[in-house]
């Protein structure tokens, strides 16, 4: 079982209480009650400029106010991921987030040959996502595009093996009684370290 876990809250909406934030707090509640340690990023809090060149992804420095977020990337064992899904992938945030942390030097190393080495090789993921569509809908019929490009284009390409996927669908019309439910399922994966 992984010990450090590291949170990522990527709802892009810093202002509105969501359903995103209420499974990062129940993750976190089942973990700190497994004893895990954990960190925990809101990057709708963060305030970074985004990459806008080759040059400026493999040669620049990660931001300032992102190096405690690229350390807890390179602490963690295991990294849970929890997002909305918009127009079927992540928010741009979340897009824009993983660019300037999972850059080289910390996520992966150019080789001179072959492929690039896998800096995050031995953590492992959880992406845990809501969705206004069944959840079955976007699995099978759209093939979770969205997240799976998220899952092999960034965190496999970093090493980041197994990446799990949690989907909650039709998140408008769920009752108070589901949301318990799923809140609960997700407390459990967290006190497992999942």
């Amino acid at each position: 079982m992984p010990r450090h876990i590291l949170i990522i809250e990527a709802h892009p909406d810093g202002h509105d209480r969501h359903l995103c934030g209420a499974l990062a707090d129940a993750y976190a509640m089942g973990a700190a009650n497994a004893g895990l340690a954990l960190r925990r990023l809101d990057i709708a809090k963060l305030d970074f400029p985004l990459l806008r060149s080759r040059e400026e992804f493999e040669k620049g420095a990660v931001p300032e106010n992102l190096t405690s977020a690229a350390e807890a990337i390179e602490w963690a064992e295991h990294i849970v991921i929890i997002f909305p899904l918009w127009h079927g992938t992540m928010p741009a945030l979340l897009k824009a987030f993983l660019e300037q942390v999972f850059r080289p030097g910390i996520a992966f190393e150019y080789r001179d040959r072959g492929f690039a080495k896998r800096l995050l090789a031995g953590c492992t993921a959880r992406l845990i996502v809501t969705m206004g569509m069944p959840a079955p809908v976007y699995r099978f019929w759209f093939g979770g595009h969205g997240v799976n490009g998220l899952r092999r284009s960034i965190l496999n390409f970093a090493g980041v093996r197994p990446v799990r996927q949690t989907f909650f669908g039709m998140v408008e019309q769920v009752d108070e009684a589901g949301r318990r439910r799923w809140l609960t399922k997700v407390e459990a994966l967290g006190r497992r370290g999942q």
